[in-house]
């Protein structure tokens, strides 16, 4: 694992050195054979490699390995174990990788000249306290790092360890590795004949140094993919999977992408970049490529070569480009293929995998991208009144499948938690009537939802809006109404009216209530609650939000109310409101007033 990481990072030093030598090929300084080398040393205990890529100065030794604050390591090396496989998924949390080597380690040192510099450096460390930096003679260009291995690590300082890794972990990698050769001391027999002839050491390679994405994905091995992926993504679990085309025509590009099994710890952080590794005619041009993909599939990891940018390519020109805009509609095309392909296997416990660690961020999709609203729609799982363990797996052609003939829109339900959704009482008529209703309990998803207006012909309809009628939901258990009832009932809304006053836009009996006094709902095209909390968070101003209020007339409780008059009729109306407001969005702006209703109800 620690070598992986290490020849990985030389590999991308020797990457940049290629990008920047476009453009000042003194960088070279007369040696352009770029190559990784490893070697050992059983005696002393350490193993060592080196790469003549871009090498690092003083101030980047500093940044890159002496700030025990970045990229979370100063938490990384407080949750260190001592265990090797539960150290090795930390790191890939943290994503830093070169501290991967004090797991075998010690000490580790670091010596490294930059291209163009004269003065080289070195950083040591024992992983536990502060570092050291001092100057170094060194005079090659690039990095050499020095592992002086723990005792009981003591198996990596052997040659035949060390093929074997990197045969495994470095054979897809562009550039030489080099492996070196211990020297080998003449031996005869008895009559003086040459049994074994002497050879010096040297350094041989033991890579095949060609990148893996330019092969035919028929030549390449599922287990080439995984570790590929590790070696572009720093990741330690393996890629959920991964989808590799190479297209030519008026286009020229290969492309090869990856979706991981975890979220990166960083996804959500603003300030870090994300996107795809930019080659052009193969050779590395800048990591981080997002103009290649949408925002919203930003987990998605990989490498993109194409024939057709030129080599001096920068960020703002592939801003502009017509071509970088034909790619990523190509590349967005392909990741919402894979994703399709991952969702349609006959395992579904992979896509749930994924939806798990990636639905949120897809969700953004569907406001960002219109293009391919509906080829996202078709990713997107819910829970269900169907399923009581609410496990997110309901897609939306599920379910339109289930739909009575009768019904024409799909209704869903959005509320603040899992909890509040599913004993929400405004799917008590819906559940009367057998008819399903999508839940979602997310902070994303109003605004999802704000954003998505039909499938397959199909209309979206927020079932704590909509106003209950048709033959889809008739009650059958209620019967008609003498006109006497309606006039109690009349009265007894305006009484309710009264009381509550501008605290409501409305009073008026419900259609959708079998079992619950009552509840609130939502004018249309009123702000929802999600919504509202959504526009705090922004630091946008949001208008005073006030619901219709419904009464089940024939629940007990709101019965008992018409005989009732002066105080007492007004704490049983708020208490009702009350809680009505609780079920909707688990909080009251005045909670005290509230309690002291209750506790005069109970008194």
């Amino acid at each position: 694992m620690f070598l992986r990481e290490l020849i990985a990072n030389a590999s991308d030093a020797i990457d940049k050195l290629k990008f920047l030598a476009l453009s000042d090929d003194s960088l070279y300084d007369g040696n352009g054979d770029l190559k990784v080398q490893v070697e050992f040393d059983s005696d002393n205990n350490t193993v060592t490699i080196t790469d003549n890529g871009i090498g690092m100065n003083r101030e980047e030794l500093i940044d890159n390995l002496g700030t025990i604050a970045k990229s979370g390591t100063k938490a990384f090396f407080s949750q260190l174990s001592g265990d090797a496989s539960k150290d090795s998924e930390l790191i890939g949390q943290f994503g830093v990788g070169f501290y991967s080597a004090f797991i075998v380690a010690d000490s580790v040192d670091v010596v490294s000249l930059k291209a163009g510099k004269k003065q080289a450096w070195q950083w040591s460390s024992d992983g536990k306290s502060d570092f050291t930096l001092s100057e170094s003679d060194k005079a090659e260009r690039g990095t050499t790092i020095t592992l002086h291995l723990k005792a009981e690590e003591k198996e990596f300082a052997n040659r035949w360890t060390l093929q074997n890794i990197i045969n495994k972990y470095a054979d897809h990698i562009s550039v030489p590795v080099e492996l070196w050769q211990e020297p080998v001391a003449e031996e005869k027999d008895e009559d003086g004949n040459v049994t074994v002839e002497a050879k010096a050491g040297k350094f041989e390679q033991v890579n095949k140094a060609k990148a893996l994405w330019t092969r035919s994905k028929n030549e390449v091995t599922d287990e080439e993919y995984q570790e590929f992926y590790k070696h572009i993504s720093h990741d330690f679990q393996d890629a959920a999977t991964w989808v590799h085309n190479k297209v030519e025509g008026k286009l020229e590009y290969t492309s090869l992408l990856f979706v991981p099994k975890k979220a990166p710890w960083d996804m959500f952080q603003r300030d870090v970049k994300h996107g795809l590794k930019l080659f052009v005619q193969r050779v590395f041009i800048m990591d981080d490529a997002e103009q290649f993909l949408p925002h919203y599939l930003r987990f998605i990891k990989g490498v993109i070569d194409s024939n057709d940018l030129p080599l001096n390519v920068s960020r703002e020109i592939l801003q502009d480009s017509a071509t970088t805009q034909s790619l990523r509609k190509a590349c967005t095309k392909r990741a919402l293929g894979m994703l399709q392909t991952l969702a349609n296997d006959d395992d579904k416990s992979k896509y749930a995998e994924f939806w798990k660690e990636f639905g949120n961020t897809l969700k953004e999709g569907i406001g960002e991208d219109f293009a391919n609203r509906e080829s996202i729609c078709k990713l997107l799982r819910f829970a269900s009144t169907t399923d009581n363990s609410l496990e997110t797996s309901v897609s939306l052609a599920d379910y339109i499948e289930r739909m009575p003939e009768k019904q024409e829109k799909i209704y869903y339900l959005v509320a603040d938690s899992k909890n509040t959704a599913k004993n929400s009482p405004h799917l008590e008529i819906f559940e009367k009537n057998g008819v399903e209703v999508l839940l979602m309990w997310q902070p994303i998803d109003e605004w999802m939802m704000s954003q998505l207006y039909e499938f397959e012909g199909k209309s979206f309809e927020s079932i704590n809006q909509t106003d209950i009628t048709g033959e889809l939901f008739k009650n059958t258990d209620k019967e008609e109404k003498s006109d006497e009832d309606k006039a109690k009932t009349d009265n007894l809304i305006k009484k309710i009216r009264d009381v509550l006053g501008d605290k409501v836009t409305e009073v008026r009996e419900s259609k959708r209530l079998t079992k619950t006094p009552s509840c609130v709902v939502l004018g249309e095209g009123a702000m929802t609650n999600q919504m509202a909390q959504i526009m705090k968070a922004a630091g946008q101003a949001v208008p005073e939000q006030k619901y219709i209020f419904e009464i089940n007339s024939e629940h007990k409780m709101v019965k008992q109310l018409a005989d009732m008059e002066g105080d007492t009729l007004t704490d049983w109306v708020n208490m009702l409101f009350g809680q009505a407001l609780l079920a909707e969005n688990g909080s009251l702006e005045d909670t005290a007033s509230f309690i002291a209703t209750v506790n005069r109800l109970l008194g």
